[in-house]
């Protein structure tokens, strides 16, 4: 029996579905979908291949173009170091307690990180407790003591000629005639080779070193 050619009829049928859907479209034309798509050129603000030479290329330069009075100046050769006089401490106090003012000092020194062999203290009155005490058993094994110079060491003042200088002197002024102290007090301050240390009545004191301290 001859077959009758549907081909169209198939055909329409097959098409009718897409055709209503591309009835519902807008524009017959394809509409960009979102996908894989040309890389665009970078935006204005992007790094990019325009992006300006990176400033570290400038620094050596930079630092080459210095001028030479940008870099330190040498240090100006320091003046010949005259013979440094030592410092010089007042302890305000009376003749009665200028030996209590020395011993407190002392005892601030080595506090402080002196050594006990680097202390001299003088007294222009009575003498240290500690000086009499070594006295009796003779001047000998006593100024054995001073030369060893491992401890502090108390003198009279009329025996400052004799002793060697230390890097801090203490001077307890407790007493003793106005002649004792004129006399000790500037041999004391040879004696000191950094700090000179006087407990006793600032006046006194002034007028025996012949300035203000």
């Amino acid at each position: 029996m001859p077959l009758i050619p549907e081909e169209p009829q198939i055909h329409e049928s097959a098409q009718g579905p897409r055709a209503t859907q591309a009835s519902g479209r807008v524009a017959p034309t394809p509409r960009p979908v979102p996908g894989p798509r040309p890389a665009a050129p970078p935006r204005p603000g992007r790094p990019g291949p325009a992006r300006p030479m990176p400033p570290a290329q400038r620094t050596p330069r930079d630092t080459a173009a210095k001028p030479g009075p940008s870099a330190p100046a040498a240090p100006a050769a320091p003046a010949p170091a005259a013979a440094s006089a030592p410092q010089i401490q007042l302890v305000p106090a009376s003749a009665e307690g200028a030996l209590d003012a020395a011993e407190e000092a002392v005892d601030l020194l080595l506090d402080a990180g002196r050594a006990p062999g680097e202390v001299l203290v003088i007294t222009t009155g009575d003498p240290h407790p500690w000086a009499a005490h070594e006295l009796s058993f003779g001047e000998s094994a006593y100024w054995a003591q001073h030369d060893a110079g491992d401890d502090v060491f108390y003198a009279d003042a009329a025996a400052l000629s004799r002793a060697a200088a230390r890097p801090v002197v203490v001077v307890a002024v407790n007493g003793g005639s106005e002649e004792t102290a004129v006399a000790a007090l500037p041999t004391a301050l040879t004696r000191a080779s950094t700090l000179l240390i006087v407990c006793g009545d600032p006046q006194r004191i002034n007028s025996a070193l012949g300035a203000g301290v």
